[in-house]
């Protein structure tokens, strides 16, 4: 694995045992086509200090968080921020930075609140493929909650 914190690429923390947050780091993969993002579970040791980094919570379980240099970006921020990141078409949403926070960080809270009764949940965070490993921090410290 990389280093546990790289500099050079922006970070995105996600929750490792949420269908749905895998989910959303397969297409972020799939459509990163210069493989700009890396990834960690929150779960995971490389998590927990990048959170600590941000000064967020080790708990901080009910949002991705984005790290990217020195800022770092949760909830609607964060996605919004990756979607910009992996041009057209995603980056059309970008525009939705200019609605207000609240209005959107209460869209995002909606579906956190509910994404292990829809979406389900793992026993354990997802193991990447061979071909992505390099991109994911640390994988062998993940303990699923």
């Amino acid at each position: 694995m990389t280093d546990p914190v790289p500099d050079e690429h922006p970070v995105l923390l996600f929750d490792g045992v949420c269908n749905l947050c895998n989910a959303s780091v397969q297409y972020v993969i799939e459509h990163d086509d210069e493989g700009i993002f890396h990834f960690a579970p929150l779960q995971s040791a490389a998590g927990a200090e990048l959170l600590q980094q941000c000064g967020l919570s080790a708990d901080h379980m009910d949002s991705i968080v984005l790290v990217d240099g020195d800022d770092c970006y949760t909830k609607s921020d964060a996605a919004l921020r990756v979607a910009r990141r992996l041009g057209l078409p995603q980056s059309g949403l970008a525009p939705a930075l200019f609605v207000p926070k609240w209005l959107r960080d209460r869209a995002y809270d909606l579906v956190a609140e509910h994404r292990y009764l829809v979406f389900g949940r793992r026993e354990s965070c997802m193991v990447p493929s061979a071909d992505v490993r390099e991109r994911f921090l640390a994988m062998d410290d993940v303990e699923a909650e």
